[in-house]
């Protein structure tokens, strides 16, 4: 019995040692440079580009890409808030019995060696002072304390007691942080998106599992506009999304970057966004030996007969970023070319060169004419129910910090002395656990008060 006990202390004065504090914040931020450093939530193919497959290994081994949610972050963080709470509990019986004292008892020593003492003599009988130096004490101090002795009378008071519980809020509110982070990590998630317009969907993919999570309600894409500076940038794009529940349209609510929609707890960003596969696109096909052009309206994956029967053109899909020997041209259309001797190719054709096909000297080029411009947006879908957490620590932090900074424990006393010739010697002085500038103050002002009324 003797042996549990002394191992429940080990282990109690473990987590309540100040040196676990200061460890486990040390490795928490350089843990943090870490994970500002390394990507993070990347693919693969990034990090093994970035940093080679050897360090990639080691990123994914030790969840360095995804560092905030690994598992010994996250033990960090919990080994941070039970040495909080051991080291609160462990100091908390001592704060309490100073702000909560069973009697209060004058001990004039504490006083004698005090930097802010202040002493004069009045011609005022002791008991008339004494009256005057009540009213005065409790005016700036609190309840009054007496206590006589062969010296003469002692008056005593204290305010700002429970300001020593402010170290107490600032340990509540760091635990609010921490729990908010935790909870987030481990309730929460962040997903993308995908959305045509007039696409509707009620499940998204995870940033970094890429595994479908099932949402409480369905998203619908009504339209999705994009505006272009005259350089061809874009300059605003916004989604129409409506939140459909059981079937049913709840609400409509247009979305743009920086303006969420936020319901059940979810939150749904503009992303991004980018051209969708049209329907349908108007195609030139020129035949170079006979001089023939041809322009046919063709539906995706439509299939259209060549000039003089020579063969067949395919509409096969649509890119939204072509690569051509390392360079991105833009959005092209594939097709693929079966001529009559059996040759059977497939061709790009960049919207921004309309010309390209040329390139290939074939008997027959294509060109894209015209097409209807079609978009998707891109949505981040997170929820983090974390948040209320993260709020109410900051509030508390604020608190906090007010109290322990700008808020002291200050207790006053004053000594009135009868001397031989009659007069009375009065001294006054003051403590207090942080802020002695205050406790100063305090003292001259009570000193000048008592001044003025022993009409000194």
């Amino acid at each position: 019995m003797k042996q549990k006990d002394s191992f429940t202390d080990q282990i109690w004065m473990f987590f309540a040692s100040v040196k676990l504090t200061i460890y486990t914040l040390v490795l928490l931020v350089l843990t943090s440079i870490i994970g500002t450093v390394v990507l993070q939530n990347a693919s693969p193919e990034a990090y093994i580009r970035l940093y080679g497959p050897g360090l990639y290994n080691m990123i994914q081994v030790l969840d360095l890409d995804r560092m905030y949610q690994a598992w010994w972050y996250l033990l960090l963080m919990v080994v941070l808030c039970v040495n909080i709470v051991v080291c609160s509990i462990d100091r908390l019986s001592v704060t309490w019995k100073i702000i909560f004292p069973k009697k209060l008892s004058i001990n004039p020593q504490r006083f004698e060696k005090t930097k802010n003492r202040q002493q004069f003599e009045c011609q005022l009988p002791m008991d008339h002072i004494a009256s005057k130096a009540k009213q005065v004490i409790a005016r700036r101090a609190g309840k009054v304390v007496e206590k006589t002795d062969e010296k003469g009378l002692l008056l005593y008071a204290e305010k700002g007691r429970w300001s020593r519980l402010g170290v107490y809020v600032v340990h509540s509110s760091v635990l609010m942080l921490l729990a908010g982070a935790l909870i987030g990590s481990a309730l929460g998630f962040k997903a993308n998106l995908r959305l045509d317009e007039g696409q509707a969907a009620d499940t998204v993919f995870d940033t970094h599992t890429r595994l479908p999570i099932k949402l409480p309600f369905t998203v619908r894409c009504n339209d999705f506009q994009v505006k272009f500076y005259d350089t061809g940038a874009p300059d605003e794009f916004k989604s129409s999304l409506t939140i459909l529940e059981n079937n049913q349209e709840s609400f409509s609510e247009d979305i743009l970057v920086n303006h969420p929609l936020r319901y059940k707890g979810i939150n749904i960003f503009q992303a991004s966004y980018g051209a969708s596969t049209p329907d349908e696109a108007l195609f030139e096909i020129t035949d170079s030996e006979t001089g023939t052009i041809e322009t046919q309206t063709i539906k995706n994956g439509g299939v259209v007969q060549l000039p003089a029967g020579a063969g067949t053109f395919t509409f096969e899909g649509f890119l939204p970023h072509y690569d051509f020997n390392g360079h991105d041209l833009g959005e092209a259309f594939i097709g693929r070319l079966d001529t009559t001797p059996g040759r059977n190719i497939q061709i790009a054709l960049p919207t921004k060169f309309p010309t390209f096909d040329k390139m290939r000297k074939g008997r027959f080029t294509v060109e894209v004419k015209s097409w209807d411009h079609a978009y998707y947006t891109g949505l981040q879908v997170t929820k983090d129910p974390g948040v209320p957490f993260v709020y109410t620590g900051f509030l508390l932090m604020i608190i906090g910090c007010w109290v322990t900074f700008f808020v002291s424990h200050q207790s006053v006393c004053i000594g009135l002395e009868q001397t031989g010739s009659g007069s009375t010697r009065v001294w006054v002085a003051g403590r207090a656990n942080r802020n002695a500038q205050s406790t100063n103050l305090t003292v001259k002002k009570l000193v000048k008060e008592l001044k003025d009324v022993s009409g000194k």
